[in-house]
């Protein structure tokens, strides 16, 4: 029996990043990965989907933009099956990197499903039954999560799929519904109707992206309807069953019902923890009802020597959260000084077409706790690199204290947006000021001036609008 300092069940992003970093403290650490290094997020998630986001941004210009950018052809052929393929490819190339990380590091990896017999004894069988038993002074949980739906509805993988099935098939629907107006559901609501693909988002909360601004959530809704797609939001799916040509959902909102048909329907109503099977309940480790492990801000469990990371925690279920918690949980166990996470002010990008890009409070948010505030907001209409990009819908908006300018929270929706977060959380963190962020020189013509514009119009003096 191997006997490590550190034991990290689970190689997602949460995962091997925490094993890295135990790794780089001087503590022995081992992997347990059931499946493949890297997670769901590398290999079926966040990388490969965005190789299929940069296709379909190619396939929409190629389809719908044409006369605005001065091209025309005949016979256009979009072959998705390349696009699936390419996808693959990238998400091979960084699952290759993460093993060789693990052996620059001297990580030991070890492929099976783990279970926990014992404080600090892990037994791990492989494909063939055969078990391993390792110990380890702390035991890190990081398994993830898995798609949530009722149990009642068929899910047979091809007309009726999650995530999974739908990251990794070569052919379009031609026909879809989407379940659930959350980022996978918006994604793939991207990718398939840049490719001509007839698409049907429904949503049960009042409004897509429904945890993002009401304003964000409004400017998308016009920017998805304007492509076609169409949006149901309040509406509750009431059932959901194979027909012959595909799928038929019932759905409801204000006492009527409507039924819609399509060829597939993608389910991306959310994620369940994995923490069952694990051995944790017989350990005594504290859960919730939904099976999510209770930690505390240093990533600890209730149990001594356990710790548990990333969406298993159901603290906020983005990778880069998982990847800075597994930070944060190797310098804990180390006895390294840190700074506790705060999860509100955890950045959060969907990477639709507009893109949404947020952290902090909301402005309503703000109004129900009490707090006074200043908004500073500048459209992508006025910004000269937004207009060259052809990509001008949506707008910057940050939400400040009134008083001392304290940085609240950003909500923007619009041309890579994503990419415009880092300097308005640095500043946060940091305790930088719109005036500050204002005074600071920004390159032009660039999209991240309009953060610099809407810095200057929280105190109302935006230069070009």
């Amino acid at each position: 029996m191997s006997d490590y300092d550190v034991i990290v069940i689970g190689g997602g992003p949460a995962g091997y990043v925490c094993a890295i970093r135990s790794a780089q403290l001087g503590l022995k650490t081992a992997v347990i990965e059931k499946q493949w290094l890297g997670g769901v997020c590398l290999n079926v998630g966040c990388i490969p989907s965005k190789a299929l986001l940069k296709n379909a941004e190619v396939a929409h210009i190629l389809r719908e933009r044409g006369k605005e950018l001065g091209f025309s052809f005949e016979n256009l052929v979009l072959d998705y099956s390349v696009a699936v393929k390419r996808s693959r490819q990238v998400s091979g190339r960084l699952t290759r990197g993460v093993g060789f990380l693990m052996k620059k590091n001297n990580i030991d990896v070890i492929m099976g499903v783990a279970r926990v017999e014992s404080p600090g004894a892990v037994a791990v069988t492989d494909t063939e039954g055969k078990i391993t038993r390792v110990k380890g002074k702390n035991i890190v949980i990081a398994t993830g999560a898995t798609p949530a739906y009722p149990r009642s509805w068929q899910m047979d993988g091809k007309r009726v799929v999650t995530y999974l099935e739908a990251i990794l098939q070569e052919t379009l629907p031609k026909s879809v519904i989407v379940i659930g107006a959350g980022a996978i559901g918006l994604e793939f609501s991207t990718i398939w109707n840049a490719y001509g693909t007839q698409v049907t988002l429904v949503e049960m909360l009042p409004r897509l992206a429904p945890l993002e601004d009401e304003e964000v959530s409004a400017e998308l809704t016009k920017a998805f309807s304007k492509k076609g797609i169409q949006c149901h939001p309040g509406h509750k799916v009431e059932s959901l069953e194979l027909i012959e040509k595909g799928v038929r959902v019932k759905v409801s909102a204000d006492g009527e019902e409507k039924t819609l048909e399509a060829e597939q329907a993608l389910l991306a109503m959310g994620f369940k923890p994995n923490s069952q099977d694990l051995g944790l309940e017989a350990m005594g480790v504290k859960m919730s009802e939904r099976g999510l492990i209770e930690i505390d801000e240093r990533m600890a469990t209730n149990i001594p020597g356990m710790w548990a990371i990333g969406d298993v925690t159901g603290k906020l279920m983005l990778a880069h959260v998982g990847s800075a918690q597994g930070i944060l949980c190797a310098e804990n166990i180390a006895g390294q000084n840190t700074i506790p996470l705060d999860y509100e002010m955890m950045p959060r990008a969907t990477y639709c077409q507009p893109q949404v890009a947020s952290f902090g409070i909301t402005e309503a948010q703000a109004k129900e706790r009490g707090i006074e505030i200043k908004v500073g907001r500048f459209p992508f209409q006025a910004n000269g690199k937004a207009l060259g990009l052809g990509e001008y819908t949506g707008w910057v908006k940050i939400v400040t204290e009134a008083t001392f300018g304290e940085i609240l929270g950003a909500h923007m929706i619009g041309p890579e947006v994503t990419e415009l977060l880092p300097e308005l959380t640095l500043a946060q963190l940091m305790e930088l000021t719109p005036a500050e962020i204002a005074r600071n020189v920004h390159a032009h013509p660039t999209l991240s001036e309009t953060l610099m514009e809407a810095a200057h119009g929280v105190s109302g003096h935006a230069i070009h609008i």
